[in-house]
Parts: structure tokens; C-alpha cells; sequence
């Protein structure tokens, strides 16, 4: 199954700033994308205090690591940038983040890393733009989602597309008919279907959402591209 899911995106400093952007996809998301990066992946920092988000997550039937708000629940999935990414799981975990992904780059352990992101909820591995697919060293049948950056480097929002990156999208997608692939890095209308028609089946988007100040419409003209095309059977 398709799914398009906003993320805030990694120029943030201020918490009010993603609110703002959240509420604004609220309605029509399912999933929300939070990025962090540390400074030492990427030349970049991002917000990375997990307790305001609390007021989004919600606690699900049997979950005891969840959180009863007044909002409408959305389920989060944090993408950690940063070095050693398994230090950073439980804080997440504890404000109601149920997915977790990991750079491979600066992780010292994908096992471990797997491990403990799966006592919390799913566990995935990111793959940046010039990194190649065999730098996933963990069997696929561990992963709940692998994670592409479909531009130059990650760590920047805003940053363009780049077509030869969905070749490893692609190979992946032949050794593995039903695993989730995820991109991020320069989505819009028309790259979606680009993207889409390589393997891809989550979709972040950040600045072609919020470009406008019709991130909702935005949305929806995003899934009217997928619904375009033959969606995949989960």
C-alpha cells in the first residue's frame, strides 16, 4: 500500500515551527516524519527534545509506552541522522514514537540497533544518497522499512531529486517483493509517480507539501498521482 507521510522537515528550531506544520497536514496524514540530526552525521541540527510531541501520540490498544492526548492520533516515526542512533531510541520511545530509523553511516551496530528499536515498535535502516545498498549488513527479513535519500546528501530539506538513486530502490525491490521502501529528498507531483513506479511505498515529503500554504491540497494531489497507478498489494 501507498502511503504519502509529511515530514516538518530539518530546518526547525523552534518547536511552535512544527507544530504548525503537523496541524497543518493533521487532517489528511496518517504517519508523521520527524527528522534529527546531531551535528556530526550531517552539518545540520535539528529540534531534538521528544516531550512536546507527546501531546500528538496516542496510546494504542495493548501499548503501554503510548500517550492519551485530545488530538486525533497519528503515528510518528523518528529518522535519526546522528551518530550512534540506538543512544537515541528509548527517549523517543517514550513520548509515543513507534518507528525508528537508523542511518547505517554512523551506526555501530545494525543488530543491536534492530533489537532495540523492536522492543518499542518497528525498527528500519536509512541509506544515504551516496551510500550503496550493500552497507545494509542485517537480513531484510529483520527490517520493517528501509529508508532511501533520494538526493545528494541528507540532512538538508529542500534538497533536488536525483532519478539514480531509485537503482538501488530497484534492486532492492527484486530480492524483496513486500518489504516497505521509503524515500525522502525532493518528492513532489511529479517524482512521486518516478519514485512509485521503481518499488517505492512510503513517500516523506517535506518542501512540496509545505511550499504553499495549502499543504492539505498539496497532499491530496500527491495521492491522486498514486492513485494513478496500479497500487502495489501489501
Amino acid at each position: 500500500m501507498y502511503e504519502i507521510i509529511p515530514s516538518p522537515g530539518t530546518e526547525n528550531k523552534e518547536f511552535s515551527e512544527i507544530e504548525k506544520k503537523i496541524r497543518a497536514v493533521q487532517s489528511v496524514a496518517k504517519t508523521i516524519h520527524i527528522d534529527v540530526c546531531d551535528g556530526k552525521f550531517a552539518p545540520n541540527t535539528t529540534f531534538a527534545d521528544p516531550e512536546p510531541f507527546k501531546k500528538f501520540t496516542t496510546k494504542l490498544p495493548g501499548d503501554e509506552g503510548g500517550w492519551e492526548t485530545g488530538e486525533k492520533g497519528l503515528f510518528f516515526e523518528i529518522h535519526l541522522m546522528v551518530e550512534d542512533p540506538i543512544a537515541h531510541i528509548k527517549k523517543w520511545a517514550d513520548a509515543g514514537f513507534r518507528r525508528f530509523i537508523g542511518q547505517v553511516e554512523k551506526m555501530p551496530s545494525q543488530e543491536e540497533f534492530i533489537a532495540e528499536a523492536q522492543m518499542y515498535g518497528e525498527a528500519g535502516l536509512a541509506v544515504d544518497g551516496p551510500t550503496p545498498l550493500d552497507a545494509v549488513t542485517v537480513p531484510y527479513d529483520d527490517l520493517d522499512v528501509v529508508l532511501f535519500y533520494t538526493a545528494d546528501k541528507a540532512g538538508f530539506s529542500g534538497a533536488k531529486f536525483q532519478e539514480d538513486r531509485l537503482e538501488k530502490v530497484k534492486e532492492l525491490r527484486k530480492l524483496e517483493e513486500y518489504l516497505a521502501i521509503e524515500v525522502d529528498g525532493g518528492i513532489n507531483d511529479e517524482t512521486i509517480a518516478i519514485a512509485a513506479e521503481a518499488g517505492v511505498t512510503r513517500f516523506v515529503s517535506t518542501g512540496f507539501l509545505y511550499s504553499l500554504e495549502t499543504p492539505e491540497k498539496q497532499f491530496k494531489l500527491l495521492e491522486q498521482k498514486l492513485q494513478e497507478l496500479k497500487e502495489p498489494q501489501p
